[in-house]
């Protein structure tokens, strides 16, 4: 008996770290997908609220409490303690045993353990052990004598293992609501950091009164025009920039504090903006004295509600411009063209495809880069660039008209343009061993995607493939661009189609479909690495995949 009494009390020592370990791995998947949403709290809601059956609320917490029920109210004159045990803990095993939230342990972007990150994470934890540490208090103290465990008797199968069961699975199943409350609490601390780092930069960019600040904003190439005026400037000037997507309150602090030296003359800022009012907190950071708007489109439509809402958010830029400040725009765009008349003291320099005083024409491209004639201030200039796509020369020709108001030659803006390398990620051409691959993996847009989709049908070298799980953060117009995007790749004559999300790309299904594109050419798969998978086995030398977009972990659904 005592042995049987054993195995018991291993039994549901068992159950309890099978339920720890599931519990501990959820809580931190919840903040992976909090970080993921950039600590937001309404996008983390609307994430839940998306993934409500999948993740939220699975049917392992359902079924499991059910099974408490029919074991408690219809079997509890029949069924002994020591089988309850056995129940509830084969049960919990078979359910909460695997943990398979990221589809295996392949994730793209894993959690960071930053500062923030760990300030939030300790009130989540703390919070997290309140009802498992009740319920397993309750269950064993509730039913033995204290003398009993001084004197070492047997807990485990003297526990309520109703009790037990109860409170570890209702824990396991409020991990991601008590993301709200441990923001909450470390809400006021991340102010506090945040206006310290506020207030050290205003500073630091006070003290420096001969510093020339550049902003640059716009729905879409903010980044990729952002390094070509630096590498424009950078012929004759010492300039700094923020790295990457550094667009956000913090992430301009950080690089104004850590990066920007005496010896710079230049200081570029990338600015973004996901909600209104995002674009005057950066400007009251650092007010610019140039301004460059590279376009209005539906990017962050979701947030921001309407176009109206965003090309009114991108214009502040133009409002907050210091007086008699200057103001680069893409005429080429109705709305940032009409940004030309919101001040009468600035001085504005339209560029364009299709307009403007600066203006490019005879446009090539291919697998060694886009070439185009260069026409301003009456002199035209020949460009040869390693960049991609047609959009690319767009913000050349926003950084040309930035380097124009530095003085800057146009044979000399030609010789920085030849050496002007692709950004990470951003119709970045590569050879890998026998293949070409294009990366347009971050934040694709509807015209980025479309002119991808172009390039990509330009090669000659061998078959085309494209890889994508699609476009989001479109808000009502989302499936309408997608299905869009799915006709331009099957009007593309593409030879593979692969299609990363069962459910997210239907759109682009119907599209591909709606086209006529042959069916036996399109895969759809849950990830991007079954997607390489088939790739691998497809490709032969000379073949060019392009990857269009790449979405992380909490869009795989």
């Amino acid at each position: 008996m005592n042995l049987y009494f054993r195995f018991i009390e291993l039994l549901m020592a068992a159950f309890v770290l099978v339920m720890a370990r599931h519990t501990f791995l959820r809580g931190k998947y919840f903040l992976h997908i909090f970080q993921q949403k950039g600590y937001k709290i309404k996008e983390y809601r609307g994430w839940l609220f998306e993934h409500w059956n999948q993740r939220v609320l699975t049917p392992e917490h359902v079924f499991f409490n059910l099974v408490i029920f029919l074991l408690l109210y219809f079997m509890s004159n029949t069924i002994t303690g020591s089988a309850a045990i056995i129940t509830l803990s084969m049960f919990g095993f078979f359910w909460f045993g695997k943990f398979n939230y990221y589809r295996g342990d392949r994730q793209k972007k894993p959690i960071v353990f930053t500062a923030r990150m760990i300030r939030l994470a300790i009130p989540y934890a703390l919070l997290s052990l309140v009802i498992p540490v009740m319920a397993t208090g309750g269950a064993y103290l509730g039913r033995i004598p204290f003398t009993d465990i001084l004197m070492k008797q047997p807990l485990f199968h003297s526990a309520d293992i109703y009790v037990l069961a109860f409170g570890w699975v209702l824990a396991d199943a409020l991990m991601p609501f008590l993301v709200f409350p441990a923001a909450m609490l470390t809400a006021p601390i991340e102010k506090r950091v945040h206006q310290y780092y506020i207030d050290l930069a205003r500073k630091k960019v006070a003290s420096m009164p001969e510093l020339a600040v550049i902003g640059i904003t716009g729905s879409y190439g903010k980044t990729s025009t952002k390094f070509m005026i630096r590498d424009l400037l950078e012929e004759r000037y010492s300039v700094c920039s923020t790295p990457g997507s550094y667009n956000t309150p913090m992430g301009i602090c950080k690089v104004i504090n850590n990066d920007l030296e005496a010896h710079h003359q230049i200081l570029i800022l990338e600015m973004g903006a996901r909600y209104e009012g995002n674009i005057d907190e950066l400007c009251d950071i650092v007010q610019p004295d140039i301004a460059v708007v590279t376009n209005v489109g539906i990017a962050h439509l979701e947030t921001f509600g309407s176009k109206e809402a965003i090309a009114r958010t991108k214009s502040t830029l133009v409002r907050r411009l210091n007086p008699n400040g200057k103001a680069v725009l893409n005429v080429d765009d109705p709305l940032v063209r009409e940004m030309a008349d919101l001040r009468e003291d600035i001085q504005v320099v339209g560029v364009g495809l299709e307009r403007g005083e600066i203006r490019a024409t005879d446009i090539t491209y291919g697998p060694e880069g886009t070439g185009f004639r260069l026409h301003i201030n009456g002199v035209t200039e020949s460009f040869q660039t390693k960049l991609l796509g047609a959009h690319n020369v767009q913000n050349l020709l926003l950084a040309a008209g930035v380097a124009r108001l530095f003085d800057i030659r146009p044979g000399t803006m030609a010789v920085a343009a030849s050496h002007i390398e692709p950004i990470e990620h951003r119709l970045e051409l590569k050879k890998e061993g026998d293949l070409y691959v294009i990366d347009d993996a971050f934040n694709s847009n509807p015209v980025g995607a479309r002119n991808a989709v172009e390039i990509l049908s330009q090669f000659e070298s061998g078959r085309r493939i494209i890889i994508t799980p699609g476009m989001i953060e479109l808000g009502e117009l989302q499936e309408q661009k997608n299905r869009e995007f799915g006709e331009a790749i099957g009007r593309a004559g593409l030879d593979l189609v692969i299609l990363v999300g069962k459910k997210r790309t239907q759109p682009i299904l119907k599209g591909i479909h709606s086209v006529g594109f042959p069916e036996e050419q399109v895969r759809v798969v849950n990830s991007l690495f079954e997607a390489n998978d088939i790739v691998r086995d497809f490709t032969r030398a000379g073949d060019v995949v392009l990857y269009e977009n790449d979405l992380p972990d909490t869009y795989n659904e």
